[in-house]
C-alpha cells in the first residue's frame, strides 16, 4: 500500500446517475461485493437527511441491494456511540452523501465512529463519497471558493479533510459549475499536491496502489503543479488574478486513468 492511500475509494463528482443506466453506482456495488452485500448509507452531509436516506434506499434497491443500511449521525454525540462503530466497521462499503463537508468532518471527526470507518477502510472496506461526500476524502479539503470565477487568490477556502487520500485536492461538479479557477488557486497555493476536478456522474476509482481509473459519462481533470516555473500566487492581494506557466493538466474520460505516484496517465480499457 502506498502512503498517498490505504484502501479502496469510489470519489464522485456529484449528481451521479440515479434513474436511467447508473453506471457510476453499479461500480459501487461491485465494489463493495455485490448487490449481497451489506452498504451503508451516511447522511452526515446532509440536513435533510431523512428525505436523502430515502432516495438512496430507493435507488440502490431498484439496483438490486438487498442489504441496505441508512445512518444518520447528526452529532458527535451519537458519533460516539459503541453501536455506531460497530454498524460502520461491520459493513461491506461505506457510503457518503453529498451536502457540506464540514459537517462531515466536524461531526466524525475523532469520534468513534471516523476510528470504526478507518479500521473499516484499512482492512479493504470500499469508502464511497459523493460530491461533498467526494471532497472530504482527502487530507486537505475545499470548503468554499467562487465557482465560474477566474482564479484569483481569494477564490478558495479549505479545510482538514478525511485524510483518505493523501497530497491530492478533490473538487466535485467541476465542469458543471466551472471549477477549474478554484482548483488552479489550490494546487498554486502548494504546488506538490495534485487538484483533481471530478465532472458530475462520473467518479475515480482510486486503488491502494496508488492508481485510479474514471468510470462514468463525463470527464476528471488532473492538474499537476510541480511543472510550474513561474507563479505569483504569494504576491497578491486577495482579489487578484494569479499567474502561472507551464502548469500540467490532463482531462480524462472513461477509459483512462492516472498513476498518482508516478503522476502519469494510462490507459485501463479499450473503449
Amino acid at each position: 500500500m502506498s502512503e498517498l492511500v490505504n484502501g479502496n475509494l469510489l470519489i464522485i463528482g456529484g449528481a451521479e446517475d440515479k434513474w436511467g443506466q447508473s453506471s457510476v453506482l453499479k461500480h459501487a456495488i461491485e465494489m463493495c461485493g455485490g448487490a449481497e452485500s451489506k452498504i451503508i448509507v451516511l447522511t452526515t452531509a446532509t440536513q435533510k437527511p431523512q428525505e436523502v436516506g430515502e432516495e438512496y434506499r430507493t435507488v440502490f434497491t431498484r439496483l438490486g441491494v438487498k442489504k441496505l443500511d441508512i445512518l444518520n449521525i447528526d452529532n458527535r454525540n451519537d458519533a460516539n456511540e459503541d453501536s455506531v462503530a460497530q454498524l460502520i466497521s461491520g459493513a461491506a462499503g461505506i457510503f457518503f452523501t453529498g451536502g457540506d463537508q464540514l459537517r462531515i468532518t466536524s461531526i466524525l471527526g475523532g469520534t468513534k465512529a471516523f476510528k470504526g470507518l478507518l479500521e473499516a477502510y484499512m482492512h479493504g472496506v470500499p469508502i464511497i463519497g459523493t460530491s461533498a461526500g467526494a471532497s472530504a476524502m482527502s487530507s486537505t479539503m475545499i470548503v468554499d471558493g467562487n465557482s465560474n470565477s477566474a482564479a484569483r487568490k481569494c477564490t478558495l477556502g479549505m479545510s482538514p479533510g478525511l485524510g483518505l487520500l493523501n497530497q491530492v485536492i478533490i473538487d466535485q461538479h467541476f465542469e458543471q459549475r466551472g471549477r477549474l479557477g478554484r482548483l488552479l488557486v489550490g494546487v498554486a497555493q502548494n504546488p506538490s499536491i495534485l487538484g483533481i476536478g471530478i465532472d458530475e456522474d462520473t467518479a475515480i476509482k482510486v486503488q491502494s496502489n496508488a492508481s485510479f481509473e474514471v468510470v462514468g459519462t463525463n470527464c476528471v481533470t488532473v492538474i499537476d503543479g510541480t511543472t510550474i516555473k513561474k507563479s505569483n500566487v504569494s504576491e497578491l492581494n486577495p482579489e487578484e488574478m494569479i499567474a502561472l506557466s507551464n502548469v500540467t493538466i490532463h482531462v480524462l474520460p472513461c477509459g483512462f486513468g492516472f498513476d498518482l505516484i508516478n503522476r502519469t496517465v494510462k490507459k485501463t480499457r479499450v473503449i
